[in-house]
């Protein structure tokens, strides 16, 4: 139990202290998905889990389709790479659906109307095309299904689209400016792998301890969506492959050969909103005590000094250079003040542009 250390681990094996990978599609797939909402944040969540990187480099990545978004579990947005993206597809989607299924029935959405809808929706697409939201909208329009004037319209379209990501109709297109852009997912991976249910489970659970560890039976559920009794089945399969530590009442798994860089937990991390080192896990206790006030954490870019959340921080972008505006929890030291500017001045480094840290306690 002397050798768990929850913050220094999990910093390691989520690649922030001394990332190993050379490109955005190795971080998503050793990650397993990257919530990935917001867009600007979980470029920066990739970004800063690569040796070097910058925000055109992983735009590019995006735009290319080495790196796909699509709905893939809890429901919310997630990278996740071409490779993996039918067989998780396969194994989470019905957890959503069932999640999604009142609002289905609010918008009049069943089994016909999404045959139908998606049936027009690979007629506009095939090809190589991809359309927004809005032009997708006016293709449905045109075929009869939606009507531009009802109530709810947006709403609708929102969990039309959903829905085709999760049936493997469509996933993430390049953008076209600022605008996102749906493509067919069987051409934007072609060769996407498939796996039985069993193997599907397997895989998702090496994937979370083995990138997310040390990390609790209870975090891979809330992570995956699963149900307990399936995060159970696919852990008891892996798990000769894992080590544990039993703390308390709670059995943590991890790698058999972890990394061990505890040296990243003196760095400190302006991380996204939604990063994985703070939204991976059902119990964040580790990192900072809920009891404290802080509001939803999971919504703000957070300060993280010695593996710990320390406060929150803004950004203001302009073409000359980036304004970071810090909102501490407590008065800081010197050191940790140096550390703070330097993950400022890694930011500015993603984006390109100068970085300016201005600090103060909330």
């Amino acid at each position: 139990m002397a050798r768990l250390n929850l913050t220094g681990d999990r910093l390691a094996n989520q690649q922030l202290a001394r990332p190993r990978f050379g490109c955005p599609v190795e971080v998503v797939a050793w990650l397993g998905a990257v919530q990935a909402q917001d867009y600007a944040g979980a470029k920066w969540a990739v970004g800063q889990r690569l040796a070097a990187s910058t925000d055109a480099e992983v735009e590019q990545a995006f735009a290319e389709g080495a790196i796909l978004r699509t709905h893939v579990m809890r429901p919310t947005w997630h990278f996740v790479s071409p490779a993996d993206i039918r067989w998780m597809l396969a194994l989470t989607a019905p957890r959503v659906n069932a999640l999604c299924a009142y609002y289905y029935r609010k918008f009049d959405l069943d089994a016909p109307f999404f045959a139908h809808s998606q049936k027009a929706i690979v007629k506009a697409l095939e090809g190589g095309r991809q359309l927004t939201r809005a032009e997708l909208s006016s293709v449905l329009q045109r075929a009869g299904l939606v009507k531009r004037d009802e109530t709810g319209v947006n709403l609708r379209m929102s969990h039309i689209m959903l829905r085709a990501e999760l049936d493997g109709v469509v996933c993430s297109g390049g953008r076209r400016g600022k605008q996102f852009t749906y493509a067919l997912l069987e051409e934007r991976a072609p060769r996407a792998k498939t796996r039985s249910r069993d193997e599907a489970l397997a895989e998702l659970a090496t994937r979370y301890f083995t990138s997310h560890g040390p990390a609790t039976l209870q975090d891979f559920v809330w992570w995956s969506g699963l149900t307990a009794k399936d995060a159970r089945a696919g852990l008891e399969m892996v798990k000769s492959k894992l080590i544990s530590e039993v703390v308390g009442e709670r059995t943590y798994w991890m790698p058999a050969s972890v990394s061990h860089a505890r040296s990243g937990g003196r760095r400190a991390y302006l991380l996204p909103n939604f990063d994985e080192y703070v939204v991976g896990y059902a119990d964040r206790r580790a990192i900072f005590d809920p009891v404290d006030g802080l509001g939803n954490i999971l919504s703000n870019h957070t300060i993280v000094l010695d593996g710990q959340i320390a406060g929150t921080w803004k950004r203001s972008v302009a073409s000359v250079g980036v304004t970071i505006e810090m909102k501490l929890f407590a008065p800081i030291n010197a050191l940790h003040a140096r550390r703070i500017a330097r993950a400022g001045e890694r930011y500015g480094a993603f984006l390109g542009i100068e970085a300016k840290v201005s600090s103060g306690l909330g």
